[in-house]
């Protein structure tokens, strides 16, 4: 496989934006890539674009906002993973030497209330599985007894990427918020309280990626390390998708396990190699899981790392430096572009005031219901 780069990424302010539609979004993200990049849209050979809630033709749709050349437009409904997924479709076409230079893309505009998750069947929809705020509040009942973690440790997550998001342009939400606030929001699933949980919003991100004769500034352009993307395993609790652990037939290693263990192997790099991390935290509690299960500490550590501050953007473990899903949004299928185009930013030095001082590495991760788990490692 070829060596893969990334030369441009291109964002829209995350937010929610009723007078536009997901092709504007889209094409809006990537004319800024295009623009990051100093390429023309001739240049770009294939487009792969990620969503779920745009229907049909999607990305042709916001293609034809800035012409139509004939090049083949793949269109992806990944749940949460959309966008990654795009980008790992996009970087495999390059490694194989199909084509030079392809565009990824995640959009979406995002329907009003608690995400309509259609990932589940009949009987499940009538049962109330879909129900994500539910979902995630069960599996940190169970962290909660395992680990001991408290309502105030996941309060400690919401605290520090609302402050991340002050300094990101992109986010919906640029307003920090205290312990007590986010203790005293309403309740909405024991014990998740309104500020534990995601804001959705609309908003879209691009990714150009080429192969390395098409480079045009090396001190700009980001290496792709590798890009996974994995399923369930049999007997694996999965609470998002309505999933619990078989008592009989339990798996040695999850889905996120088992996706970080192919994203570092084809790296050939481990955690410890890693110095910027976006993490999946489309609940507060998930945030501290999921860099648990990504190797970055031992199970039940990541509440003790956030108090002592090795999360924040200064500290040894930065995670989530662009605020996260907690301040910019979750537009489904944008938000896994949405975290590469951050770690792009931080490696190239480019993020401003949420700078990580000396990174070189960056991972994303993205959960989606399926189940599937992306993992994204970026290096320069």
């Amino acid at each position: 496989m070829a060596q893969v780069f990334v030369v441009g990424v291109g964002m829209t302010k995350w937010g929610v934006y009723p007078d536009k539609e997901w092709y504007d979004l889209g094409s809006e993200a990537m004319l800024n890539a295009l623009d990051d990049a100093g390429l023309e849209w001739k240049d770009v050979q294939a487009v792969f674009a990620g969503s779920v809630y745009q229907g049909t033709g999607s990305g042709h749709q916001a293609v034809r906002e800035i012409g139509l050349t004939g090049i083949p437009v793949v269109n992806i409904e990944n749940a949460c993973s959309s966008g990654s997924s795009a980008f790992r479709l996009a970087y495999q076409a390059v490694a194989a030497g199909m084509y030079d230079v392809v565009m990824a893309l995640g959009m979406e505009k995002m329907p009003k209330g608690p995400i309509p998750s259609t990932a589940f069947r009949p009987m499940e929809l009538q049962m109330g599985f879909n129900v994500q705020f539910a979902n995630y509040a069960l599996e940190a009942v169970k962290y909660m007894s395992e680990y001991g973690a408290t309502e105030e440790d996941f309060a400690r997550v919401a605290v520090k990427n609302r402050r991340n998001g002050t300094l990101n342009p992109y986010a919906r939400f640029q307003q920090a918020v205290t312990i007590e606030e986010v203790m005293n929001s309403r309740m909405v699933a024991k014990p998740l309280r309104l500020f534990h949980c995601c804001p959705l919003a609309d908003g879209a991100a691009a990714a150009i990626l080429c192969s390395q004769n098409r480079v045009k500034s090396k001190k700009r352009a980001v290496s792709v390390a590798s890009s996974v993307l994995s399923s369930g395993v049999y007997g694996e609790a999965v609470y998002m998708c309505g999933m619990v652990e078989s008592v009989k037939y339990p798996p040695q290693k999850g889905i996120i396990e088992i996706s970080a263990k192919e994203a570092y192997e084809a790296a050939g790099m481990g955690p410890e190699d890693i110095d910027v991390i976006q993490a999946y935290d489309t609940m507060a509690p998930s945030e501290l899981w999921d860099i648990e299960k990504l190797g970055f500490c031992a199970p039940g550590e990541a509440p003790r790392l956030l108090r002592e501050g090795a999360l924040d953007i200064k500290g040894k473990l930065p995670v989530n430096t662009d605020g996260g899903l907690m301040s910019r949004g979750h537009p489904l299928g944008a938000t896994g572009l949405g975290q590469i185009f951050e770690l792009v930013c931080q490696l190239r030095r480019e993020a401003g005031q949420r700078q990580v001082e000396k990174a070189r590495t960056g991972l994303a991760h993205a959960m989606g219901a399926g189940p599937n788990s992306s993992v994204t490692i970026l290096m320069k």
